[in-house]
């Protein structure tokens, strides 16, 4: 990274910064701390304990890019940030996490059972702060419409994503459906949630709406990409589970298919290996670099960051369509 993406990236994170903090003023208001305690404790543990609010901040950057101020994207910004720490919580005890953010997760800290319930009014929370929006009837219907369809897909995502560890194979076309409903649809709705609340033309809403998708789809195929190029001290964490649990990203959903020989032997008898030693996870990775799988990823990332910075060539010239930009390049450089 050179001098100048240094001092944007530096300017980038300080816009983030910013928003996120007017953001979490305003998320307090959502989340009550009142009888019974031990719920509203652990509904209130995760969305309080911090994050980067990228989709928020998304959906206050969008606002601001066609309006000038975000304030009137506020309610739909918290509606998404507690709906998905809804889904959070619940992925936590899926994975029977011990951690989330350096915090004890839900479940850790409160039991199963209260983790459970303290997701699920999470869930009725971020439906409750939509009914502070003031727009129209028919775009209030729209964006529930829209809100529903998300939660339904971010849903089926991570069952296809859990059903695919146990599946030899899977296609890269599966595989880039999976991530869309697990992950990009969720920033796609963030962006052009902005458009709707702000009454603006179908064409800006299609635009946010290519931006989201493409920034979603870039943010996690460079996690895939990150998993295997950087080492265990850079990530903090061990570069070796995806391997060892099957995990179907597009860098082992690219050398399943394009492996040959040998190399499809070493996969065949350790990608999915629970048991799997550090060399064995170092043979499978010497495979995804023959294969060319991990520079596939990276370009496949880098692809979508150029979507997503020419979807916002219609938007007006301002500092959030300048922040938005340097968010998409942010996703395809960041190191963790």
């Amino acid at each position: 990274m050179n001098e100048t993406q240094q001092k944007d990236f530096s300017f980038l994170k300080e816009a983030i910064r910013q928003r996120a903090s007017t953001f979490n003023h305003h998320l307090s208001t959502y989340l009550p701390d009142k009888e019974p305690k031990h719920l509203y404790d652990a509904s209130r543990h995760l969305p309080l304990s911090g994050g980067k609010r990228l989709r928020p901040v998304i959906t206050m950057l969008a606002t601001e890019a066609l309006t000038g101020t975000y304030e009137q994207c506020m309610p739909f910004a918290a509606a998404l940030e507690i709906m998905h720490n809804f889904t959070l919580v619940h992925d936590d005890i899926m994975d029977n996490a011990d951690l989330r953010r350096g915090s004890p997760t839900v479940h850790s800290d409160y039991g199963l059972p209260t983790a459970l319930l303290a997701g699920d009014c999470l869930f009725a929370i971020s439906f409750q702060a939509t009914l502070r929006l003031k727009v129209p009837p028919t775009e209030f219907k729209t964006l529930q419409e829209q809100f529903i369809t998300c939660i339904i897909d971010i849903c089926e995502g991570q069952q296809e994503d859990m059903d695919f560890e146990e599946r030899k194979i899977v296609s890269e076309e599966e595989y880039m459906q999976m991530i869309k409903k697990k992950t990009a649809v969720l920033f796609a709705l963030s962006s052009r949630s902005a458009g709707i609340i702000t009454h603006s033309s179908k064409e800006h809403i299609k635009a946010l709406d290519t931006y989201g998708l493409s920034l979603g789809l870039a943010f996690q195929i460079w996690d895939d990409y990150l998993d295997m190029s950087s080492t265990a001290e850079t990530l903090g964490k061990d570069i070796g589970n995806d391997i060892r649990n099957g995990k179907k990203t597009l860098i082992a959903v690219h050398a399943l298919k394009n492996a040959q020989g040998q190399d499809k032997e070493i996969l065949d008898a350790l990608f999915g290996n629970r048991n799997a030693s550090d060399l064995d996870i170092q043979k499978v990775h010497g495979v995804f670099e023959r294969a060319g799988s991990i520079s596939y990823a990276k370009d496949s990332a880098i692809q979508y960051n150029e979507k997503a910075k020419e979807a916002l060539a219609v938007l007006p010239k301002s500092e959030a369509k300048e922040i938005l930009t340097l968010l998409a390049d942010y996703a395809i450089q960041r190191t963790h």
